[in-house]
């Protein structure tokens, strides 16, 4: 069973990943963007989960059971040219498929243009797209892009008309995006990124704060991030230190070793099976993108890992012939799979694009890992040495006493007589 050495390390590691995990959907918007939001009488206003874009909305009751919608969009185009969305779906689920979306396009000779469309499953197998009248009570009168004078940042704003019976403000499904290919003025299919096929929500237009529900995907990557983080990259390399210099040298502390080698490890792998299993559930109910690489890399973890922890009742005996052969490849399988693991949690977090805070997170993380065991590695080369050196030591005295009782013994010999 786990220590509660073990259990306390699991519950700091927690409660210091978890903070940066969660840390992106609680932002407000940038003081820029603010400003111009407020130029337009918005008042609430929020940034938005991915691709670094913000919004401002502001609503009030319109004439037959309806709702007048402002809104202003903001994001990034560093690009010659590329397009920005933003839309609502008046389905059951916030996707693409569905959407009533204003885009905004950014010709590569500066011109801008915003024109709305009507986004259909034809759109999704990359078919043509083409302007559409939604109705909303958009025109070319309450649309309007523009670039910004800060970050190279680009807004479009729209006045638009929700149909209650349609459209419920305390549970809007919106939609954002944004793309570099355009064919004329016609918006291409945008990147397959997590970010990009993550930009949407369900949101209450009625909290100031923006209130949005619907995201049990993204906090289950965090969460599937921060038990891999903790089973497989902390803990299996801690048991892997304590079984390489506690086991017999330099240090020998027999049998507690043993218990805290198989503490660290078992915790680590239902720890990192928990995680891995979330994976596999995320990659199953994804339905627009597989990141093949990552994946396989989990399941050889997955199973490698399992083969290591079937070797604390399939290991043969000390006496056995062999054992020595099973330790070798023990310990080979144990050090790739430590490459393994550490190569596909930085890949992860590559994928779950979760800013600095992730990747320079675990990094310290192993920094502080790597420097324990490069201290022991160090203070185990250095105790090799001194007793290498002792045994000379004691060698050379044996063989010098050998030497001289040698010679004393020849001194005190009788000598022959003749007869």
């Amino acid at each position: 069973m786990p220590s509660s050495t073990t259990l306390l390390t699991i519950l700091i590691l927690t409660l210091s990943f978890l903070p940066i995990a969660l840390s992106s959907h609680i932002q407000a918007c940038s003081e820029p963007f603010l400003k111009l939001a407020q130029q337009r009488n918005i008042s609430d206003c929020k940034r938005l989960r991915t691709l670094g874009a913000e919004f401002a909305w502001s609503y009030h009751n319109g004439t037959n059971s309806s709702t007048v919608l402002e809104i202003l969009f903001g994001a990034t185009l560093d690009a010659p040219q590329g397009w920005m969305a933003w839309g609502v779906n008046p389905g059951k689920r916030p996707e693409m498929i569905g959407t009533k979306a204003i885009i905004g396009i950014k010709l590569s000779n500066g011109t801008l243009g915003v024109k709305t469309y009507d986004i259909t499953k034809e759109t999704k197998h990359n078919c043509n797209l083409f302007p559409s009248d939604i109705g909303l009570g958009l025109s070319a009168a309450n649309m309007l892009m523009r670039r910004e004078v800060f970050n190279n940042v680009y807004t479009i704003y729209a006045r638009l008309t929700l149909p209650s019976e349609v459209y419920n403000v305390t549970r809007l499904n919106h939609v954002w995006q944004v793309g570099y290919h355009i064919e004329g003025d016609r918006p291409l299919r945008h990147p397959t990124t997590l970010r990009n096929v993550d930009s949407t929500e369900v949101m209450n237009m009625t909290s100031s704060s923006g209130h949005s529900t619907g995201q049990y995907r993204s906090f289950l990557r965090s969460v599937h991030g921060v038990l891999n983080i903790i089973g497989w990259g902390t803990l299996l390399p801690i048991g892997v230190i304590i079984a390489r210099y506690f086991r017999v040298f330099p240090f020998q502390c027999d049998p507690m070793w043993f218990n805290l080698h198989i503490g660290c490890q078992l915790t680590g792998f239902l720890v990192g099976t928990a995680g891995w299993a979330i994976g596999l559930s995320l990659g199953h109910s994804s339905r627009y993108y597989t990141f093949h690489t990552h994946r396989i890399y989990g399941i050889l973890i997955f199973t490698f890992s399992t083969v290591q922890m079937l070797a604390f009742r399939l290991k043969p005996e000390v006496t056995d012939d062999y054992r020595k052969y099973w330790n070798m490849y023990h310990h080979f399988l144990g050090y790739g799979l430590l490459a393994i693991i550490f190569i596909n949690i930085f890949k992860g977090i590559s994928i779950l694009e979760g800013g600095d805070g992730w990747k320079w997170g675990y990094i310290g993380n192993l920094a502080f890992l790597g420097a324990i065991a490069f201290g022991l590695e160090v203070f185990t080369w250095i105790r090799f040495f001194m007793d290498k050196a002792k045994a000379r030591s004691e060698n050379d005295e044996a063989i010098k006493h050998d030497r001289n009782k040698e010679k004393q013994d020849s001194v005190e010999a009788p000598k022959p007589t003749k007869t």
